[in-house]
């Protein structure tokens, strides 16, 4: 559980401390496409601190593998897919937006993952 919700913290942190900057020291220096990969990245960065959270206190209640593989797919979807929004947004090296698409491939696993817990879940009848 530790491990999830230090995970959440920290991305949640990250989240609004890049938002921050963003909004206050990049607004008239970044175009407005590079301005949008930013707010993209940032929404799903934190939209995933959420699955990260779940993730945390359903491992307090049971820890399963299906629990780890939903926490890798959310941390590793938000470093790919986030991560590589910002790097095209301050770099405008657009070639990595071929590689983005493999970030969300890590929240879906990880949304998928989670999914089979709560109905692996529900048939044990808990």
């Amino acid at each position: 559980m530790t491990v999830w919700l230090t995970a959440a913290a920290v991305s949640g942190f990250l989240s609004v401390t890049i938002g921050a900057f963003a909004a206050h020291g990049l607004e008239g220096r970044l175009a407005a496409e590079a301005l949008d990969w930013m707010a993209t990245g940032l929404r799903y960065q934190m939209l995933h601190v959420g699955g990260l959270l779940a993730v945390a206190l359903l491992t307090i209640r049971r820890p399963a593998r299906s629990l780890r593989l939903a926490g890798t797919g959310f941390l590793l979807g938000t470093l790919v897919f986030s991560g590589l929004l910002y790097v095209m947004a301050l770099t405008g090296v657009r070639w990595l937006g071929m590689i983005v698409p493999i970030g969300g491939v890590g929240f879906l696993i990880g949304w998928a993952a989670l999914a089979y817990y709560a109905i692996s879940e529900r048939e044990r009848g808990t």
